[in-house]
């Protein structure tokens, strides 16, 4: 599932062009393509979150991850992005959440939020990951070491 949207500032008050990258792909995800979306010149401060597949869940060690998207997903996420950009006072933002098989060490999300001074965009990018991950519909199915698994996030 993709569906690119990209967006470069033409005035700083326009809300969709503060709307830099926003995507779900079964591709790895790079983050000086996160970065360089938010790149701005009125921004003071930016602040990059990067989720990667760790090789553990509490006390239990993880094999590798699948992580599946509703298809209503990425318009959910365009609306995750739209609010925190409603709420804060950014420059620029991105999301970025990787969807498939993931090995431990892999990427699963990136977001990134710019904005005049850092406060605002620790502020932002802390709203944009909390709000994606308790929102959009994407699930996380856990393997584990011991052959057990779980899923995770489903409603």
């Amino acid at each position: 599932m993709t569906g690119r949207t990209t967006a470069r500032a033409t005035s700083p008050a326009s809300p969709s062009s503060v709307i830099r990258l926003v995507d779900i792909r079964e591709t790895p995800l790079e983050v000086a393509e996160v970065l360089a979306a938010v790149q701005d010149a009125a921004a003071g401060g930016v602040t990059l979150f990067v989720g990667a597949v760790r090789d553990h869940d509490e006390a239990r060690a993880v094999a590798a991850l699948d992580y599946s998207a509703h298809p209503s997903a990425l318009d959910r996420l365009h609306e995750v992005v739209a609010s925190v950009v409603d709420r804060h006072p950014v420059t620029a933002v991105a999301a970025v959440h990787r969807v498939g098989h993931l090995e431990i060490g892999d990427l699963a999300v990136v977001v990134a939020a710019a904005a005049g001074h850092r406060g605002e965009a620790f502020d932002a990018a802390r709203d944009l990951i909390d709000d994606l991950k308790s929102t959009v519909p994407i699930w996380k199915h856990q393997t584990f070491g011991d052959g057990t698994d779980e899923w995770v996030g489903l409603p």
